[in-house]
């Protein structure tokens, strides 16, 4: 089903804030983001399981730290799409984009997230990078 204007509003929130955690490099920050416990499935075909909030931004804080090593400094994200899976739940899409202090490309990838809704607020409990 098509998300509805308020609902894409509320998922492009949530990414724009995610954007914000991610721009301090702070693995807890982002891990802020995701359900306790959730799942990861990357490119490779590798799924990673996460059952607390530690795992989850222990992952996170090694991603951003290897993010920063390669001279990443910030990230974007571009053609969000929505589908209402419910009343609590969505699937959004997005491509991403790491940039250098300069705006510049560092690497890009598309990935799916379902997404929860909870008096937290929208969490992820699944991800996907699309491989290719």
């Amino acid at each position: 089903m098509p998300a509805t204007t308020d609902l894409h509003h509320q998922i492009r929130q949530f990414f724009d804030d995610f954007v914000v955690a991610f721009a301090t490099f702070d693995g807890f920050l982002v891990a802020q983001r995701y359900a306790e416990p959730c799942i990861s499935l990357d490119a490779q075909g590798a799924l990673r399981s996460f059952h607390s909030g530690q795992e989850i931004a222990g992952y996170f804080q090694s991603v951003l730290t290897t993010y920063h090593g390669e001279g990443c400094r910030s990230c974007r994200y571009r053609d969000l799409e929505v589908v209402s899976m419910g009343a609590l739940s969505v699937l959004a899409t997005v491509s991403w984009e790491i940039l250098r202090s300069d705006g510049s490309v560092v690497s890009g990838w598309r990935e799916s997230y379902n997404l929860l809704h909870s008096d937290q607020g929208w969490r992820v409990f699944a991800s996907t990078d699309h491989a290719g």
